[in-house]
């Protein structure tokens, strides 16, 4: 990943990432936490579940990963002041984590799918459970975004502009459920289990989802465009296709869950 898709526009990701948080809470409520354990956050954002993981754990701490800068400097301001040592947010990168035996759980949500190395991320994330300790997690994977893929394939063939787009195949590892199952079980996980669930994210209008797209699900294809004007190109042709699209307004989203636990012997 280079820094450039390392980074965020923390403000605005926070603004506008209600479906994450949505399908984050999913993800909290498979802990079945009993409030004294500690928890490493993985790709914890600007920190808003992460403020509501610590509220479920009144007895115990989190740790808090996140590639970009930006977001654990928010994720800082928000949580620091109001759970004090009980959190620590740390700038890290999740595939070359040294963390060892130190956490009950994993908690991830929206993260995973940004990372290409999946085998190295699992081996990370095994040494860092205690023996016992449970992933919960999920990312896209699977068809996640492939209508959208779709439509800035069809724009970027047909604008000059947009020629760094050319056969990018974008920057996502939307990885399947018996592949990374595979992965899991390769790292040492039991128990596993993977899954894929459709979820589409609706957006009211063309001005809302412009700013999904540039600081969401198009970030990285943007900062591969040589201007402003390739970038405008991009973002008015895909919400003019969207628009019109069978399902106007819709994100194509897939979510591929992860649960699995570290073996106790």
């Amino acid at each position: 990943m280079s820094g450039s898709e390392r980074e965020w526009n923390a403000e605005a990701y926070d603004r506008l990432a209600d479906p994450q948080r949505e399908w984050g809470r999913t993800v909290m409520d498979r802990l079945e936490l009993r409030g004294d354990e500690t928890v490493l956050d993985a790709g914890c954002g600007a920190g808003g579940l992460t403020a509501e993981l610590l509220e479920r754990l009144p007895h115990g701490r989190v740790i808090a990963i996140d590639a970009s800068r930006q977001m654990v400097s928010r994720a800082r301001a928000l949580l620091e002041p109001r759970f004090g040592d009980r959190v620590e947010v740390h700038v890290g990168d999740l595939a070359e984590l040294s963390i060892d035996g130190v956490a009950d759980a994993i908690f991830s949500s929206a993260v995973f799918h940004h990372i290409h190395d999946h085998e190295a991320l699992f081996a990370c994330l095994y040494r860092a459970l205690v023996p016992g300790g449970r992933l919960a997690a999920q990312c896209g994977g699977g068809p996640n975004l492939v209508e959208l893929q779709r439509h800035v394939a069809a724009i970027a063939d047909a604008d000059p502009r947009l020629a760094a787009l050319a056969g990018w195949p974008g920057p996502w590892n939307n990885a399947g459920a018996p592949e990374t199952a595979s992965r899991l079980d390769a790292a040492g996980f039991v128990d596993v289990a993977t899954w894929v669930t459709p979820a589409p994210v609706y957006l009211p209008d063309a001005a809302r989802m412009r700013e999904h797209l540039e600081t969401i699900n198009l970030r990285s294809h943007l900062a591969r465009l040589p201007d402003a004007a390739a970038r405008a190109a991009l973002l008015d042709g895909v919400v003019a296709r969207m628009a019109s699209a069978d399902a106007p307004m819709t994100l194509d989203h897939w979510r591929l869950n992860m649960a699995a636990r570290r073996p106790t012997g």
